[in-house]
């Protein structure tokens, strides 16, 4: 079995408004990347080492935006607002349909 690479945040499904897109997106909110790395070609062992980071990064705030401290929060507000612009422009919509 061949091991399944991340396309990378840009060539992810619903403009990167995935699993995998918000972990890169967050991680560029923590300082983690930055925000030039696309994680394209990355392995699933390299994407789960990120989540690990993102996912510790968010514990001192219980994984809740609102619990950011202003810096952070308006970084993440500005980063997921384009990714939402972004996404909708491709044809994205945030209805849920009937299988959600």
């Amino acid at each position: 079995m061949t091991e399944q690479n991340y396309a990378g945040i840009h060539d992810d499904i619903n403009g990167g408004l995935t699993h995998l897109g918000r972990i890169v997106r967050d991680a560029w909110v923590f300082g983690i990347l930055p925000e030039t790395e696309t994680c394209a070609g990355w392995s699933t062992s390299q994407m789960q080492t990120l989540y690990e980071k993102v996912h510790e990064a968010w514990e001192p705030y219980a994984h809740l935006p609102s619990r950011l401290p202003d810096e952070l929060r308006e970084r993440h507000t500005a980063i997921y607002e384009e990714a939402i612009k972004y996404a909708k422009s491709n044809g994205w919509s945030a209805e849920l349909g009937d299988d959600d």
